[in-house]
């Protein structure tokens, strides 16, 4: 189960049937604790060995996380297009069901790989692991995994990635970071996404913000739309920024 909600979170490859037909109780005490740090410390065995994998291939990796409806899939899609032939990008993406977001990153000719979690509300570093079989990560430099919309279990789970990168649309409260603390304590970027709708909400950018590096005061923040394409060239300058680091 997972440690924040106790949903079902799949541990085998994802291409696997499973059955989640299951007693759904929440336990507690000594013996829920115990399956929570037996359940954390595997993951994180696991995505030690991500890690190591990774960084023998030179890869870039970064952890996508919101809520749903944030615009992150929009983000995928604007970078593929606009960095196409700049670098060489596979995703995963991860969802409870359909494989509709994977086949929007197809059209840009982009290698991509649908990981289904079922009942899961998250990736974790089993599923991970065998996503990235299905790429060549020799000839690869960053690799972006789109995790389910979940602001709270995805920051419990270490995939191997370089960095959890939040994101956060302003047809959101900007309260969340103060709502889910541990996922922006987590991030080392806050995207904050579709400001061409600001003028049109009552969300108040600056106190969002200041929300923000309350949780986390070295969180790193952009402003952008995908939609209009301002801000974007900050994204883009933080991504090579990345890509550098990697090749030092």
């Amino acid at each position: 189960m997972c440690t924040d909600c106790g949903c079902a979170a799949p541990t085998h490859p994802p291409d696997h049937e499973h059955s989640h037909n299951h007693d759904h109780g929440h336990e507690h005490g000594p013996r829920s604790l115990k399956i929570e740090e037996d359940l954390l410390a595997k993951n994180n065995r696991l995505a030690t060995g991500n890690r190591q994998r990774f960084q023998k291939a030179g890869l870039f990796v970064l952890n996508l996380v919101s809520s749903p409806g944030s615009g992150k899939t929009t983000l995928l899609e604007r970078t593929l297009a606009d960095l196409q032939g700049k670098y060489s990008f596979a995703v995963l993406e991860g969802d409870q069901q359909t494989a509709n977001d994977a086949e929007r990153i197809a059209v840009t000719g982009t290698p991509v790989y649908q990981i289904n979690t079922g009942a899961g509300c998250h990736l974790d570093a089993h599923m991970v692991g065998h996503g990235v079989d299905h790429f060549d990560l020799d000839q690869t430099e960053i690799l972006l995994v789109e995790n389910v919309g979940n602001l709270v279990c995805p920051a419990s789970f270490d995939l191997g990635e370089d960095h959890k990168v939040v994101v956060l649309s302003v047809t959101e409260g900007e309260d969340k970071p103060l709502k889910y603390p541990q996922m922006f304590q987590a991030a080392d970027l806050m995207i904050v996404n579709k400001i061409d709708l600001l003028p049109f909400l009552s969300f108040e950018l600056e106190k969002c913000k200041g929300f923000a590096r309350q949780v986390n005061p070295k969180i790193r923040i952009l402003e952008l739309s995908c939609l209009s394409g301002e801000g974007m060239e900050g994204w883009y300058d933080w991504l090579e920024e990345g890509v550098n680091r990697k090749k030092q």
